[in-house]
């Protein structure tokens, strides 16, 4: 009987998580915040994730991570160490066998390997440097609101982009 090939398979991710978990203790965190446990030392004490393990060492705190799997491209980017445990590499072990091993270095194989992992780097930059924007800007909005007035961009350069026809203030 063939094996069956991992694919986004949720069972094998929260294993993989509650066994993280049980190796570092459940419900642990770095002095820093760090709580995921993928990214924390198993056995350290107080409990200290990589980061704050490597700042203390005078270490590096970002990895290089090969983002389409050391076998099928050399290509690596620097990425925080907690975030490479925690979210790249996790995210790696939901791939396909083939993907993760591609031992016959099949071309197709490292091409889907090459797509699969440009998706996940690109979802993690837009966890990072994005999803936190459209939160921040209706904050702002509210302040603006507050201290200027309903229509406080009428007669700023921001007017040209107010929507047109539209007789609310932004809330």
């Amino acid at each position: 009987m063939p094996r069956k090939e991992r694919q986004n398979d949720p069972i094998a991710n929260h294993t993989r998580r509650t066994r993280a978990a049980r190796r570092v203790g459940i419900g642990q965190e770095c002095a820093c915040g760090e709580s995921r446990p993928e990214a924390l030392i198993p056995g350290s004490d107080p409990m200290i994730c990589a980061r704050c393990q490597r700042i203390a060492n005078g270490q590096s705190t970002n990895d290089r991570h090969h983002v389409a799997g050391k076998a099928n491209n050399s290509t690596t980017i620097p990425i925080d160490v907690n975030d490479h445990r925690a979210e790249l590499s996790a995210s790696q072990q939901d791939w396909e066998t083939p993907m993760l091993q591609n031992p016959d270095g099949c071309p197709i194989i490292a091409a889907a390997s090459c797509i699969r992992g440009a998706a996940d780097t690109i979802i993690h930059l837009m966890e990072k440097l994005i999803r936190w924007i459209p939160q921040m800007l209706v904050a702002l909005s509210a302040y603006l609101k507050e201290k200027l007035g309903d229509k406080w961009w009428v007669g700023t350069a921001l007017e040209p982009f107010a929507q047109k026809g539209v007789n609310r203030a932004c809330t």
